[in-house]
């Protein structure tokens, strides 16, 4: 939704398009517009990545407990892309959805569930298995490069405390729920055997 002006008056209208970021500008939460290489929009448009790649993730087959935890996760992950686009200095005069800590414990829950599941890693494992596997260890990866870009982004500004716990957890999370979902369809995980 975006707002014009028609004689005078402030129109809403439902182009997708406003033009506003024809310049190379882009517009946080509050008003501010910074370049659309700014790190800031780096992170959180890595997090959008991340959203996508779990939705290709969650148009193959699953277990249901994973599918409904990976919705949630989806939804969270708008939650953080709120959170990065909103600087806390100066602080935004309306409510912002943030991560808090609760999004990490549940997360830890999820990862302590399905760890019980599996067998204890002794080495190393390649990514792969079943189509919805795969698609969740891309996503770890991504997710691995989100924790980065917000880990830079952290040394410039301040970020609270939340959100680089929320995507070093929801890493783990990934890798955990690939192999559940891997473990459950009968695959074994694939070890790396190093040449040397």
């Amino acid at each position: 939704m975006a707002k014009f002006v028609d004689n005078g008056k402030e129109v809403m209208s439902t182009r997708i398009y406003t033009k506003t970021g024809d310049d190379g500008t882009t517009g946080l939460f509050g008003g501010i517009r910074v370049p659309k290489d700014h790190l800031r929009i780096h992170a959180y448009g890595t997090v959008d990545e991340l959203n996508s790649i779990l939705g290709v993730a969650l148009s193959q087959n699953m277990p249901t407990d994973v599918r409904e935890q990976l919705l949630a996760i989806s939804s969270e992950l708008f939650t953080v892309g709120a959170d990065l686009a909103t600087p806390l200095d100066p602080p935004p005069s309306f409510d912002i959805p943030r991560i808090v800590e609760e999004h990490i414990t549940e997360l830890e829950g999820r990862i302590d569930a399905f760890d019980g599941e599996l067998s204890r890693l002794k080495n190393f494992i390649l990514p792969g298995g079943t189509p919805a596997a795969a698609q969740l260890h891309l996503a770890r990866t991504v997710c691995r490069r989100a924790e980065r870009l917000t880990v830079s982004l952290s040394v410039h500004e301040d970020l609270g405390g939340y959100v680089v716990r929320y995507l070093n957890r929801l890493s783990d999370y990934l890798f955990t729920a690939a192999r559940v979902v891997n473990h459950r369809a009968g695959i074994e995980d694939t070890p790396w055997r190093s040449r040397a």
